[in-house]
């Protein structure tokens, strides 16, 4: 794609775009390589603290099988394995974790991050796994750039056995009048220019990042989502005055 991935009409409905999959695609190529350090800088740390928060609320056990979609470099995925060894016998079972991404230039950051884990490049819509294969399923800030998210929670739904957890941690917009107006004036107007220039990126990603947010599915939505899906006791833990949110379902 010699274009940029998002340009000004496609900013304005970016979940509409046609090609949405493959736009996404392009621009985290186009990012990968500064996506680590511009998630820590323009998050203050705080993107760390929401995975931690992921791994406490998916409940595991030691021997639970994880899988991580739309893993990126790999920080959520490695912090399920770090968990999960913490909790067990001091090591990770045969493909115990597994980090699935799009995007190629991402897995090629996350290999070397975490050895040991399974990475492979796949498609949230079409999760090349058995029915009933994993007991917790998370993914992080992904869920809003696939192009069809009710598919993707069905696969979703599918490839978790009984009792197994999912986990979305996604942007939200604060519910606080003024946190809002703060956090749009942030993500809007300093995070686009500050992000483009460390990455060097011209693919207007930092750009998509907060319009994609503020035009995605509400908070309840998301929760009849996942409810449509067949899961059960959803509930939204709202993060940082939420700005994050991480959804929680369980499988009946």
């Amino acid at each position: 794609m010699s274009e940029p991935a998002w340009t000004d009409p496609l900013l304005q409905a970016p979940h509409e775009a046609a090609d949405k999959q493959a736009r996404v695609r392009a621009m985290f190529a186009s990012i990968a390589r500064s996506y680590d350090l511009n998630n820590r800088l323009h998050s203050f740390g705080l993107d760390q603290r929401w995975r931690s928060r992921v791994v406490k609320l998916a409940k595991l056990s030691p021997h639970d099988r994880v899988l991580d979609v739309a893993c990126g470099t790999g920080d959520l995925t490695l912090a399920f394995a770090r968990a999960l060894v913490r909790s067990g016998n001091g090591k990770l079972e045969s493909d115990q974790v597994i980090g699935l991404d799009y995007t190629p230039e991402m897995l090629e950051l996350a290999r070397p991050k975490a050895p040991g884990i399974t990475f492979i490049e796949g498609d949230a819509r079409q999760l090349p796994f058995a029915d009933q294969s994993f007991d917790v399923l998370s993914i992080a800030f992904g869920i809003r750039n696939v192009q069809g998210p009710v598919a993707a929670m069905t696969e979703f739904a599918r490839v978790l056995r009984p009792g197994g957890r999912l986990l979305i941690l996604e942007f939200s917009e604060p519910q606080q009048p003024m946190i809002r107006r703060l956090n749009r004036f942030y993500t809007h107007s300093i995070m686009p220019r500050t992000a483009s220039w460390i990455a060097g990126d011209r693919s207007g990603a930092y750009r998509y990042l907060p319009k994609s947010v503020e035009s995605f599915i509400s908070r309840d939505a998301m929760l009849a989502m996942m409810r449509d899906a067949g899961l059960i006791d959803q509930r939204a833990c709202p993060m940082t005055f939420g700005v994050a949110v991480c959804y929680v379902a369980i499988k009946p």
